[in-house]
C-alpha cells in the first residue's frame, strides 16, 4: 500500500515532469547546442561519433554556464544513475554516459528515463522509503531511499529551470 510520503513525492516528481515537457517539446538541436556565453560547459562529437560533455572533478572558478545540451547530458547521468542505485545495480561510470546527439533522441532519453524512475518510484512501499539511501550521499545511513527521491525531485526541477530560462534566454536574442 502506498504512503502519503510516497504520493506526495509522486505529485512533487509529476509536477516538475509537467513543467519539463514544457520546454522539451519546444527545443530542437540548435537550441541544445546553443553557447550563451564566452566560458559555457557544452557536448561535443567526438571522432567516433559519440557526444561526451565538458567535466572537471573540482568545480572550476568561475563556473561555466552549461548550455541546455550539458544540462541534459547531466541530467541522464544522475538520473540514470539514481535508477541503478534504486534497483541495486552497478551503474554505469560517468566518462561511458553519452550525450544522444541530437534533440528528439536527448527527448526520447529522458522519457525513458521518466518511465523507469516511474517504476521505481511506485514500487516503493513504507519499508522501502525507510531503506538506507544508496545514492548520493555515499552510504550515508541517516539518509533514506525516500530522501533520494526527494533529491531526484529537486534536482530535476533544478535543471528543468535552467534549461527553461537557457531557451528563454535564446529565444530574446535571437529575436
Amino acid at each position: 500500500m502506498r504512503s502519503s510520503r510516497h504520493d506526495l513525492l509522486r505529485r512533487q516528481f509529476d509536477l516538475t515532469w509537467s513543467l519539463f515537457t514544457y520546454h522539451l517539446d519546444r527545443l530542437d538541436t540548435d537550441d541544445f547546442l546553443w553557447q550563451p556565453a564566452p566560458l559555457c560547459w557544452t557536448v561535443h562529437r567526438q571522432a567516433d561519433g559519440r557526444w561526451l560533455p565538458d567535466w572537471a572533478d573540482t568545480e572550476p572558478d568561475p563556473i561555466p554556464v552549461p548550455t541546455i545540451g550539458w544540462l541534459s547530458w547531466h541530467i541522464g547521468w544522475w538520473w540514470e544513475t539514481a535508477v541503478a542505485h534504486a534497483r541495486g545495480e552497478e551503474p554505469r561510470d560517468r566518462a561511458d554516459v553519452v550525450w544522444p546527439g541530437d534533440a528528439e533522441r536527448t527527448a526520447g532519453r529522458l522519457r525513458e528515463l521518466r518511465e523507469e524512475w516511474l517504476e521505481v518510484l511506485d514500487g516503493l512501499d513504507e519499508a522501502a522509503l525507510d531503506a538506507t539511501a544508496p545514492f548520493p550521499w555515499a552510504h550515508d545511513p541517516e539518509r533514506t531511499v525516500a530522501d533520494m527521491a526527494a533529491w531526484v525531485n529537486a534536482e530535476l526541477m533544478k535543471n528543468v529551470a535552467e534549461i527553461g530560462q537557457l531557451r528563454m534566454v535564446r529565444a530574446a536574442v535571437s529575436g
